[in-house]
């Protein structure tokens, strides 16, 4: 076996990946006899229960329950469960008790009934009655799954009776609940053996039948057909090879596979694969680099039925103009950003991006008209009503000095990228101002520019944070295997999956073998700022070891991540009734820490 071979066969990809495989899954098929059709006003009479794995029967339970009232005569006549045969019989509160021990927890036991609304539904109200929960376990129904197995013209109903003649039950169904479970284990059995041969071997694939699948899942099911159980990224293409969607997995053949089912309910999704025309894939040795190359093929190709990153470089950041005397704007993308302009971003969209320049403008008194100011336009303008609030100093019309104007834009752009103790503290008094005053909508709307502010300006420091890095190794352990992910002024160079023995021989290779990333003065040099912060999320990840850092990973001790770890009370609310006790009472907390 070749290296990669065996690395391939050490990789251990996570339950969700794997499914459930139904050999190994514990199924308890369930039966109930009842005085009548409603558990409103009917009680349960009689509990069977049978329990399997893997084709084998481990396990059974059955108990009559006395129902605390007579039963009638046409049940007894049904059933032949009389009223002597349930006197002595125990109560629903100590059957009910045993059942749910006899069946397990619900992340090990699926439960199987035949017409499963109407048993569980009785063992959900007799627990509601006693005042305890019904643990959440999944369920399959054989009277719905069957009519997506059986045709018309292989049985004339879907009755318990007949199906379990037309499988070969060893047992009849009886209308007593022990007989009919049993009878039910060889319907349930007969299903998954002639689902075998549409590949249904997981519990997820089972299940899926159980609901509705378009004809165009159904026809393009061989799509997943021998796709690798390795990470990597698939892309659903047309008749002409254009992409229409492309995702990314641990487990490609798993999750492409999905698609196929009945799990998958979004339309959009079902409008894409009525158009797909094949499935192709990019393996990758590791998660990491399967999901950054799905980030730059989305923008690269932009695909029409992937809804996010398609247009990266759209995203809206707020920055110092370049003119003498420099004010806020919004701009679409980083290209122009560099570090010697005060710079916050990116935000959701332009409505965010403006509450933060209003937060800036309550602090730092610079101007808010866009005209450029000369010499020459200074002796034709004249000042704007800022002037007399004592929120601009006027340079338009001479009134301020260029050296006066550019302390204040330099305060402004420390407060943005190193220290935002100022905003915050003079945002807070404001606030508290404004609720003490009882102005509870306006202070709201000064806490609503500031929470924006923090959130655009934490996130571009933390992508400023890893893109002035030159170089950062970072390994994880998996078995036997490890990760390497080599990472140069926030992008990602290289990954590679190797084996713990051969650690120093696949430093050297990745080092030799990554991406050469230029050092620049740009805010992201080398990549977009979703990868950066994909990359951030990996690195911040529990059993990530750092190997090597080249350069200094570092963030600003009062930047906007201390400013947010300091308005933790100040949340938003929505509801107006309560405004006025929470915001004065957060307002209260936060003043005396």
């Amino acid at each position: 076996m070749s290296g990669a071979e065996e690395l391939e066969a050490g990789w251990q990809p996570s339950f969700d990946d794997l499914g459930r495989n139904l050999i190994d899954t514990t199924f308890v098929v369930l039966d109930l006899e009842t005085t009548g059709g409603s558990p409103r006003d009917c009680a349960i009479t009689e509990i069977g229960a049978v329990k399997v794995r893997g084709g084998e029967v481990i396990g059974e339970f059955q108990t009559l329950i006395n129902p605390g009232g007579p039963i009638p005569p046409f049940i007894t006549v049904l059933t032949g469960i009389t009223d002597a045969m349930v006197i002595s019989a125990p109560p629903i509160g100590e059957a009910l008790f045993s059942l749910i021990e006899f069946l397990g927890s619900c992340e090990e036991t699926v439960l199987v009934a035949h017409n499963a609304p109407f048993d569980i539904g009785f063992l959900k109200s007799a627990a509601e009655k006693l005042q305890t929960s019904w643990p959440r376990y999944q369920v399959i129904d054989t009277a719905r799954i069957t009519r997506y197995v059986v045709t018309r013209d292989e049985v004339r109903d879907f009755k318990l009776s007949t199906l379990a003649s037309f499988f070969g039950a060893n047992t009849n169904p009886e209308h007593r609940a022990l007989a009919d479970a049993r009878a039910t284990v060889d319907v349930l059995h007969g299903v998954i053996e002639r689902l075998g041969s549409f590949g249904v071997t997981t519990l997820e694939d089972l299940k899926g039948f159980t609901n509705r699948v378009t004809d165009a899942q159904r026809r393009k099911r061989h799509f997943a057909e021998g796709l690798p159980s390795t990470p990597g990224v698939y892309l659903f293409k047309d008749s002409t090879g254009e992409p229409l969607y492309i995702g990314t997995t641990r487990n490609l053949k798993n999750r492409v596979r999905t698609y196929f089912t009945a799990a998958e309910t979004r339309k959009r999704i079902h409008d894409m694969i009525a158009l797909a025309d094949r499935v192709e894939i990019i393996q990758t040795p590791t998660i990491i680099e399967a999901e950054i190359r799905e980030l730059r093929l989305i923008a690269e190709k932009r695909p029409r039925f992937n809804r996010r990153s398609r247009f990266q470089e759209k995203a809206i950041w707020i920055k110092l103009s370049d003119e003498p005397y420099p004010r806020l704007t919004q701009v679409r993308g980083a290209s122009s950003l560099r570090d010697e302009h005060g710079w916050s971003g990116p935000f959701n969209g332009r409505d965010e991006a403006e509450r933060a320049i209003e937060a800036l403008h309550e602090v730092f008194p610079i101007r808010q008209c866009k005209p450029r100011i000369t010499l020459t336009s200074m002796k034709h303008a004249s000042p704007c009503a800022l002037l007399d609030l004592g929120k601009c100093g006027a340079p338009c019309v001479g009134l301020q000095s260029l050296d006066s104007y550019l302390s204040i834009a330099s305060d402004l752009k420390f407060a943005m990228l190193i220290d935002s103790r100022e905003m915050l503290t003079k945002l807070r008094e404001r606030m508290h101002t404004l609720s003490i005053q009882e102005r509870f909508e306006e202070a709201a709307e000064v806490r609503n520019r500031l929470g924006a502010y923090i959130r655009g300006t934490a996130r571009g420091e933390r992508i400023r944070s890893l893109t002035k890095v030159e170089e950062i190794v970072a390994l994880t352990r998996s078995g036997k295997n490890i990760e390497l992910v080599l990472i140069r002024y926030g992008r990602l160079a290289a990954s590679l999956l190797t084996s713990q023995d051969r650690l120093d021989e696949a430093l050297t290779a990745i080092r030799l073998t990554g991406e050469v990333v230029p050092a620049s003065e740009k805010v992201l040099p080398a990549s977009t700022h979703e990868e950066v912060e994909v990359l951030l999320r990996y690195l911040e990840q529990d059993g990530i070891e750092l190997l090597e850092i080249k350069g200094e990973w570092a963030r600003a001790s009062f930047g906007a991540g201390y400013a947010r770890s300091q308005l933790e009370d100040l949340k938003v609310l929505n509801e107006k009734s309560r405004y006025k006790e929470d915001f004065a009472s957060s307002f209260e907390r936060s003043r005396q820490r």
